[in-house]
């Protein structure tokens, strides 16, 4: 995937488990994020620092993101001691992102950004934190914030209410110059159409890609992050009539007007990947 491509897929690996990270490197994922966060154990994270450190000694270069843990813990500090200077880490997932400084701390090691937002605090600093120096792409934690902010899990009001801070991130991005964000994990990992409902769901709010607990996810979030047949045969036709016709031109039954032609460019477009 090209550095400047928005990714699909990006998916955790914890950092105590080194023996998956190359299996996740060959899952198909776009990126992959190394986690030494929600995924070690608090007594286990100087291991899995350890077992991250040893893995990066041979990795190609922007080979894998980290999640670090949050600047509230012991640990961030030793996080980022770990990860300065590391070629094989293309960036740096920051885990419950609620202030200017902590993404500001996070960016002295010269790393592409990502901030999770998981609190109220979070959201409401979400103007700012979206135009921090380099930060790359927003996303969020559905399971974090919902809990801070009271919501039902799985739930027909608490899907209601992580869809405004899924808008609220839509907003930011664009509105800060950023790529699409990157929508939040689904636990389901056993029946992919659930998993293929979400991330349809999510392409059509404007995400450009999911984040993925296990690699069977990978496969189904690509594929359902790229234009349908349908949609390029649409995007096809549009841009074949605008060419016979430079006036009022239509195709099926809709007039071609610049939006129109816009949406078509960036179907075929979002089709082409390194």
């Amino acid at each position: 995937m090209s550095s400047t491509t928005p990714p699909r897929s990006a998916l955790f690996v914890p950092a105590n488990r080194p023996e998956r990270i190359p299996k996740a490197l060959a899952s198909g994922a776009d990126i992959v994020i190394v986690d030494l966060e929600d995924a070690v154990a608090p007594e286990a994270k100087s291991e899995a620092r350890r077992a991250l450190g040893e893995f990066l000694e041979g990795a190609p270069h922007g080979a894998i993101w980290v999640r670090i843990n949050a600047a509230d813990t012991a640990d961030f500090a030793e996080d980022l001691a770990l990860c300065r200077d590391q070629s094989g880490i293309a960036g740096l997932v920051v885990p419950k992102a609620e202030s200017v400084d902590t993404l500001a701390q996070a960016g002295t090691l010269g790393l592409a950004l990502i901030p999770l937002i998981e609190s109220a605090k979070g959201l409401q600093a979400l103007p700012e934190l979206a135009r921090c120096p380099g930060v790359l792409q927003l996303s969020f934690g559905a399971l974090d914030l919902g809990l801070d902010l009271g919501i039902e899990p799985n739930s027909e009001g608490g899907d209601w209410m992580l869809n405004q801070a899924r808008y609220q991130l839509l907003l930011q991005s664009r509105l800060a110059g950023l790529a699409p964000p990157i929508d939040t994990v689904h636990p389901e990992f056993r029946e992919m159409t659930i998993v293929e409902r979400a991330a349809r769901r999510a392409a059509e709010m404007g995400f450009c890609g999911m984040l993925c607990i296990h690699p069977r996810q990978v496969d189904v979030v690509n594929d359902t992050f790229l234009p349908t047949r349908d949609q390029l045969a649409w995007a096809t036709r549009v841009i074949e009539a605008a060419e016979r016709d430079a006036g009022a031109g239509q195709v099926d039954g809709q007039m071609i007007d610049a939006p129109v032609m816009a949406r078509a460019r960036r179907l075929l477009a979002s089709a082409r990947r390194d």
